[in-house]
């Protein structure tokens, strides 16, 4: 008996008349390619909208100088008030396009108060019971403000930073009061960007 094959039907019904094999590759080619189009559209409208990039400058274009006064202090330890105006100054030369001025010739004035130095023990040797690792917390407020306005630029009613020392290691507390001291100097500049 002589069988006969029988051809498979390679016709695919896709919605309409049936389609062959290539047909049916042509039509998948098309919804993919219709996909990725859709998908471009979709990121392009995302990137568009921003995603939280800006293109404004980072600083403020109408302020060209500071004053920064000096930090008042009613903390028991003395100088830091020194140590924090100058740390601040440094930094604003350092990080932004002001420049430091005189009260009289600025356009904005950066004044301050530190609220507390506090050190507390973190870790103490279990056999002499003496603190191994401290912790310094440095907290002040502070305002910057356009004196040609008079308008409010920042006000920061608290603002907190910490640093820790070791003795074992050698460190004093003079070493956390200096890397506290440096960090909220660089809190207080970043602040003074242009807000999002």
């Amino acid at each position: 008996m002589a069988t006969r094959r029988r051809r498979a039907d390679t016709r695919v019904r896709v919605c309409g008349p049936a389609l062959d094999a290539r047909q049916t590759l042509r039509v998948q080619v098309r919804r993919s390619r219709a996909a990725c189009r859709g998908l471009a559209v979709v990121t392009m409208a995302a990137l568009l909208a921003g995603c939280g990039y800006s293109n404004q400058p980072l600083y403020r274009e109408s302020v060209r100088s500071v004053y920064v006064e000096m930090f008042h202090s009613k903390e028991f330890r003395r100088g830091i008030e020194f140590q924090l105006t100058e740390a601040v100054r440094k930094a604003i030369d350092r990080s932004t396009p002001y420049r430091n001025a005189p009260q009289a010739r600025a356009d904005t004035v950066l004044e301050g108060e530190i609220l507390d130095w506090r050190e507390t023990a973190v870790g103490t040797d279990p056999i002499t019971d003496r603190a191994v690792k401290n912790v310094g917390t440095l907290s002040i407020r502070y305002r910057w403000k356009d004196v040609r306005t008079g308008k409010l630029l920042v006000d920061r009613p608290l603002t907190v930073t910490t640093s820790d020392y070791v003795r074992l290691a050698g460190e004093q507390s003079f070493d956390a009061y200096g890397l506290a001291v440096d960090q909220m100097a660089r809190k207080v500049v970043e602040s003074m960007e242009t807000p999002w």
